[in-house]
């Protein structure tokens, strides 16, 4: 489902990512684990195609989609428009009305369809951007830190979406400096350490996240 190979990306004469390589099979989810500046939103970028490593090779089979830290949603748009913008363009003759609602209703969202972005929560935002990103039905997931400030409600809200999407069947690369987070939701974490793989582990193998962090 993915293959990464021997992947450099250099930035000012410094490697952000420097000879990363592993392989994900489908409807595994991965967590990325490592501070800022580890090179986490870098691999999930070149994942995606939004940027491109100087040497090595990515190869991701199937649709992706990317669900950026930010959120990325359009203000001028209300949350329906903004879920069914990208499929109409993709195909006009398609009436993507009961695929939405039914996604606003899994995630909560059926009272939220005419608000704008601004006047709504950071895990409200959260879930229309999965909403969105869902809607494209993608075989793989990319998720830059997802629990990004969020109160601890709404970081387990966040769990539960993304299990939910699991469920589905899609593969998930999940970006994130919170380990603890990352040992709930993840089959395998690869740390990333000065833009090389540190560690590339099975959650069970990490019994205190934060004891483990500091050995590393």
């Amino acid at each position: 489902m993915i293959k990464v190979t021997h992947v450099r990306r250099i930035f000012g004469g410094t490697a952000v990512l420097d000879d990363v390589t592993f392989a994900l099979e489908k409807s595994c989810v991965l967590g990325l684990a490592g501070a800022s500046g580890s090179g986490k939103s870098t691999l999930l970028r070149c994942l995606q195609g939004l940027d491109f490593p100087d040497s090595g090779s990515i190869q991701c089979s199937g649709r992706v989609c990317f669900i950026f830290q930010d959120f990325q949603l359009f203000p001028h748009m209300t949350v329906w428009e903004n879920i069914v913008y990208a499929p109409a363009l993709g195909n006009k003759k398609t009436d993507y009305a009961k695929r939405a609602k039914k996604l606003l209703k899994d995630l909560g969202l059926e009272a939220k369809l005419d608000e704008y972005p601004v006047r709504l929560s950071g895990g409200q935002r959260q879930r229309v951007a999965l909403a969105r990103g869902l809607m494209i039905d993608p075989d793989i997931l990319l998720c830059d830190e997802p629990t990004s400030g969020l109160d601890f409600a709404s970081v387990l809200d966040v769990v539960a979406l993304l299990n939910s999407v699991r469920d589905r069947g899609v593969t998930m690369v999940i970006a994130s400096h919170d380990l603890d987070f990352l040992t709930q939701m993840c089959d395998r974490i690869v740390l990333l350490k000065n833009g090389t793989v540190a560690a590339d582990i099975s959650p069970r193998m990490i019994p205190s996240p934060i004891d483990y962090l500091k050995h590393q």
